[in-house]
Formats: structure tokens, C-alpha cells, sequence
């Protein structure tokens, strides 16, 4: 098997993303306020994907030992110094989920759900059970339940799957979609930050990240048909787990239409 092979496969799931309805639904601030309000969630527990990867591919614990595959070990370094302490559009460092929340504030967005969730996550010290009793939409709960599932069984390659082709191979193509939906909707109001957001997955995911993403599955599965195989289970429900997000989003946004 190959990352061709399972691009293939998981083709159909793609084209749902992409062709999704809910990027034409993001017609006023306030759609797009609920759509960040929610996306957020999947801003944030990408970073976990992304430790848990640096965590079994690289050594942060001490005594220090070289990890089995210096390729690997750059490769996801290489991707976390950017996405845990980038440049922002005014020069100082920050992870991309922290400019998100700053973009958020400037459109002024609500943070309060995704901050009060962070905070039950902290008193609770157990995500599961965090995500259960939040009040969060059942598709969201699902999505951020799958992420730390695959997190908890600890496999490398299937953590790498969820993050490569569930994430990093879809952020170019889906925020190319949204930004210009975002341009042509709201050409007079500020929104820099979350603009210079986007603009930098884009950069970073299609010119870097992507390749990079690729080529640490090929190097972690190698020859192994299993690994292979659990790599193309983990892909197929990443992206379903997207799509239900995605849908959740437009169910949020219409209804709050409806209401208006």
C-alpha cells in the first residue's frame, strides 16, 4: 500500500469537505463568529495530535536518548517549532491555536465556550470525561473524542494518520475556500489577524507541512501492510469525524439564522 493508494480511497470524503455547504452558509459576522466559535475546537486539539507525535516520535523525557529515525524525529520537530511559537502578523511568537484566539477577539468572536472548556479539561484532569459532560454539539464531542481516542491507543502511525490526512493535508484546500469566501463577504471589516491565519496554513501546509506530514507516514508504516492498512482505517475516520464537524457548524449557523 501506498499514500497514493490511500489518497484514492479516501478521495470521496475529500470532495464532501471541499464541496461542503457550509462554506457558502458564512454570509455575516455573526456566521462567521459561530463558525470560529466552533472551528476553535478543532484548532486545539490538532496541538495535542501534533504532542502526542512529538512525544512517541522524538525524546522529551530525561535521561536523553536518539530516537530510532532521525528523519522522523526532524520532520515533526520541524513541524511543532511552527506551530507551537510562529511569527504573527505584528512580529511576536505564539502558537497558532493563540492567533486564532486573537483573530477570534478582534472580529469579536466568544471564546467563553472553548475557555470554559479548557478549564473543565484542567480541574478535571480527564479529557473524556471533560468532553462528556460538556454542552458542546454531540458531532463536536465526537470529533474531539475520536482525536484523543487515537491519542490514548498510542499507536505512532495511526497518530500520524489522523494528523496527516484527517488535518494537515486538508487545511490548504479547505482555508483557500474559506478565505475567499471571507474576502468577498466582508471586504470592510478588519480581519487581519484571522486572515494572516489562514494565509499562513495555507503557506506553511501546502509548501511544507503537507509534504512533510506525508513523508513521516511512509517513513513510520515503511513496508508493513498492517501498519498500511490501520493508516487508511484511521484516514477514512478522521475525515468522517471532519465532515460531522462540518455539519455541525452549518446546523449552528442555520439555526441561528432561523432564530434571528
Amino acid at each position: 500500500m501506498t499514500i497514493q493508494h490511500i489518497n484514492n480511497t479516501i478521495e470521496s470524503q475529500k470532495n464532501i469537505l471541499l464541496q461542503h455547504p457550509l462554506y457558502k452558509k458564512v454570509k455575516t459576522i455573526d456566521d462567521l463568529k459561530c463558525f470560529l466559535e466552533n472551528h476553535v475546537f478543532a484548532v486545539w486539539d490538532f496541538m495535542s495530535l501534533l504532542k502526542a507525535l512529538q512525544s512517541k516520535l522524538t525524546c522529551t523525557t530525561t535521561p536523553w536518548f536518539a530516537t530510532a529515525n532521525p528523519e522522523t524525529r526532524y520532520l515533526i520537530n520541524e513541524i511543532v517549532l511552527a506551530e507551537e511559537s510562529d511569527i504573527t502578523i505584528d512580529g511576536r511568537r505564539q502558537s497558532h491555536y493563540e492567533m486564532y484566539i486573537e483573530a477570534m477577539k478582534d472580529c469579536g468572536a466568544d471564546t467563553s465556550e472553548i475557555d470554559g472548556f479548557l478549564t473543565e479539561v484542567h480541574s478535571l484532569q480527564n479529557i473524556f470525561v471533560a468532553i462528556k459532560v460538556s454542552a458542546l454539539h454531540p458531532n463536536v464531542k465526537a470529533f474531539l473524542d475520536f482525536t484523543f481516542r487515537v491519542i490514548e491507543e498510542g499507536k505512532p502511525h495511526e497518530i500520524a494518520a489522523a494528523f496527516t490526512f484527517g488535518r494537515e493535508d486538508l487545511i490548504p484546500d479547505m482555508f483557500t475556500a474559506i478565505l475567499k469566501n471571507f474576502q468577498e463577504n466582508f471586504p470592510d471589516t478588519d480581519l487581519s489577524k484571522l486572515i494572516y491565519y489562514f494565509e499562513r496554513h495555507i503557506e506553511l501546509d501546502a509548501d511544507e507541512h503537507g509534504p512533510m506530514a506525508m513523508k513521516m507516514i511512509t517513513e513510520l508504516c515503511e513496508d508493513d501492510a498492517q501498519k498500511w492498512t490501520e493508516v487508511e482505517e484511521i484516514a477514512k475516520m478522521a475525515l468522517e469525524k471532519r465532515i460531522g464537524l462540518w455539519d455541525a457548524i452549518e446546523e449552528s449557523i442555520t439555526s441561528k439564522v432561523a432564530m434571528a
